[in-house]
């Protein structure tokens, strides 16, 4: 099919300012620490890095790497130009044919794989089939521009096509980059946090999971299309290539927050559970995770408190209920409150909150746990009954619910304790010694599955009964280990990077630092930045245990997204828990330093909320001991925490103020036998310089 698409031009408005709304304060810094691993492009305007392949009769290829160069296609031919990375947005170009040209076309097409270059179209939206291509009349000389409904939101390789029998010269061939809209033009690197550490691929995984997470923040308007929801599918019977639009407003606002840049580019709140705390240390960019919030609150059910399991059109158009994403909506309430302290926000949505917490809460049965009844979760297999990924998860939204409800002196939430201490005694039964694992369910053949995310979860939520169990349970998760990452069983021979964000935090909730290291070198770095079917820049959606780009819920490989928000858990665990920075109050006003390194030399890392900055340097010493500075605002509070490891033959813990010398604290550390904590509490914000050293 041939689509004049000459017509149509790009109009949308960029922001100039960036700054103070609502109570989200992002600080605009005039220069970026480590600036130069940001893989957000300086300029919307994006010309490729090189010449991947050519075909047919091309004159000067490698002219359109430049500005003002050009190439001349003549007959059947074609250059696939590889930008060396994921980029998103608006193709155009220059023309110029001989004066009596007829019947000139250039294709374009795109794809984010290496594996998916094609000479018929784009890698694919749908689950069914490829995308197809776009396709300009270019006879006698003009500029072509693709129309807004026709961006990308993801590619790394562009394929111009010349399919006609005469000759075309192109030029300025470049991309308008249409990701975080809400930037101006000078602003697209101004990031609020950063991250270092003296191992340059933990470093890259840092910066492509911040990167991956500003492909997936969009214009509204250009949501995926209804078309495609409910109507396209594996079984469909379809003629390929497919059409493909973005032309759907999904939320309010100038930007939003969806789960893959490619596709399915809608809210989905299981998505934002990884995505948002990742933005916060990358960032902070709270009000695109504001609009993202509001465009699923505006869906919950009046009558139950029910919240779609993704936004607008597909939370419209297909009524599913999932148990799982319904509580990871709320959790989003949560994080959004911990992350910018909105407690106005807070207040206007507890009603919402309280309601969906109570829906959830009516699924208990007398056995204490919640017995769930709609399959719908992560596209994993066999959730419902009494599964334990999806009580683990109620259990820590019932202590967040408490939490807020702490916040706001609401005393009418007391009943969520009981309900949580009956989950928490209940799930003991879906323990299993021999394995040092949970069984999914207690309905077989469910019983014979132990879940990467419902024993992950089990760590987060404290479900466990002690710290043995949560080292055992790492232990056992890291056993099942492959080549290319950790396995979901759960899901077939499927390894899932957003289940697998939480196993890396599961890790260092246990105190196994080197395991999420080892596990995020090894998946991250390795396979999902290293292999050459990646995009070198960002991460992807899903892949098989064997290492092929096949994701067991898909039938259409091509599908795949190579840029998903879900899969960007390494960015927020090394600033967390690597360098040890966290907000534990709202905005930071109580905040905990807690370095693990894993084996890591060092690591820093800082980042921004309305309170002021935060930052932290955290050094490897001698016997496994530890010397860092940090900086925390004014009028805050919080506390050291020094994991002893495995130093032996006792030690000592000193904080002093910055410069001072004169220690505020010197305290012997205590049960030195690589299972003990020293915490030092209640220390005003400031600047400070901490050591635990061993004898």
């Amino acid at each position: 099919m041939l689509v004049d698409m000459s017509s149509k031009v790009y109009s949308g408005t960029m922001p100039a300012l960036y700054a103070l709304v609502l109570g989200c304060f992002v600080v605009q810094v005039s220069a970026v620490r480590y600036a130069q691993y940001i893989l957000t492009p300086s300029s919307r305007t994006i010309l490729p890095a090189s010449v991947y392949n050519v075909n047919g009769t091309v004159e000067n290829a490698a002219g359109l790497l430049n500005t003002g160069g050009n190439a001349t296609f003549t007959g059947p031919s074609a250059v696939t130009y590889d930008f060396g990375k994921n980029v998103a947005g608006l193709v155009s170009f220059d023309y110029n044919t001989t004066a009596n040209a007829r019947n000139e076309y250039i294709g374009i097409s795109f794809t984010e794989s290496s594996l998916w270059i094609n000479s018929d179209g784009c890698d694919a939206t749908a689950d069914a089939g490829i995308d197809e291509a776009l396709w300009f009349s270019v006879n006698g000389s003009g500029h072509r521009q693709a129309s807004k409904e026709h961006q990308r939101g993801g590619f790394r390789y562009l394929n111009v096509y010349h399919n006609t029998s005469g000759m075309v010269t192109l030029s300025n061939l470049s991309i308008h980059f249409t990701a975080v809209p809400q930037k101006a033009e000078g602003d697209l690197q101004a990031y609020t946090g950063y991250f270092h550490t003296n191992d340059e691929q933990l470093n890259r995984i840092w910066y492509a999971g911040a990167y991956t997470n500003d492909l997936c923040t969009i214009d509204p308007t250009a949501g995926d299309a209804l078309i495609f929801l409910g109507q396209v599918n594996s079984s469909s019977v379809v003629t390929t290539p497919l059409p493909w639009y973005f032309n759907y407003t999904i939320s309010n606002g100038t930007s939003v927050l969806v789960d893959g840049a490619k596709r399915d580019r809608l809210v989905w709140p299981g998505d934002m559970a990884i995505a948002v705390p990742s933005i916060f240390v990358s960032t902070s960019d709270l009000i695109t995770v504001r609009n993202s919030l509001d465009s699923l609150l505006r869906l919950q059910s009046s009558s139950t408190g029910a919240l779609p399991y993704a936004g607008v059109p597909f939370g419209q158009r297909v009524p599913v209920f999932s148990f799982t994403y319904h509580l990871y909506a709320l959790i989003g309430i949560y994080d959004y409150y911990l992350y910018s302290g909105d407690q106005t926000y807070l207040t206007e949505n507890w009603k919402r909150f309280k309601s969906g917490l109570n829906y959830s809460i009516s699924f208990i049965d007398s056995l204490g746990m919640a017995n769930v009844t709609s399959s719908a979760d992560w596209l994993r297999f066999g959730m419902g009954g009494h599964n334990i990924e999806a009580n683990a998860i109620l259990y820590h939204t019932l202590n967040l619910g408490i939490k807020l409800g702490s916040v706001l002196n609401d005393s009418t939430v007391a009943a969520w304790s009981k309900y949580a201490a009956g989950i928490k005694n209940a799930t003991k039964s879906l323990w299993d010694p021999k394995a040092n694992l949970y069984r999914d369910n207690d309905t077989m053949p469910l019983t014979t599955i132990h879940p990467q995310d419902g024993n992950a979860w089990a760590i987060i939520s404290n479900l466990t009964a002690s710290s043995k169990q949560n080292r055992d349970i790492s232990t056992a998760l890291a056993a099942r280990w492959g080549p290319y990452g950790a396995p979901a069983p759960e899901a077939g021979a499927t390894v899932s990077p957003f289940i697998s964000g939480f196993e890396l935090q599961a890790h260092y909730l246990a105190g196994q630092p080197q395991n999420a290291i080892k596990l995020m070198k090894r998946m991250w770095g390795d396979f999902m930045l290293d292999d050459p079917r990646m995009t070198n820049s960002t991460f992807i959606e899903g892949y098989s245990t064997n290492g092929d780009l096949h994701y067991a819920p898909y039938k259409n490989d091509p599908r795949i997204s190579h840029a998903h928000g879900w899969a960007t858990g390494p960015t927020s665990l090394l600033t967390f828990h690597a360098a040890g920075l966290q907000v534990t109050g709202a905005a930071g006003s109580t905040w905990k330093i807690a370095p693990q390194l894993g084996g890591l030399q060092s690591a820093e890392a800082g980042f921004q909320t309305s309170l002021g900055h935060f930052e932290v340097d955290v050094t490897a010493v001698e016997d496994g001991g530890l010397s860092l500075t940090f900086q925390t605002p004014a009028n805050t509070t919080g506390s050291v925490v020094f994991a002893h490891g495995a130093g032996g033959g006792g030690g000592q813990v000193t904080v002093s103020k910055l410069g001072e010398g004169t220690p505020l604290v010197k305290k012997r550390s205590l049960a030195l036998n690589g299972e003990g904590k020293t915490e030092i509490h209640d220390l005003p914000g400031g600047s400070y310089e901490a050591s635990l050293v061993f004898n």
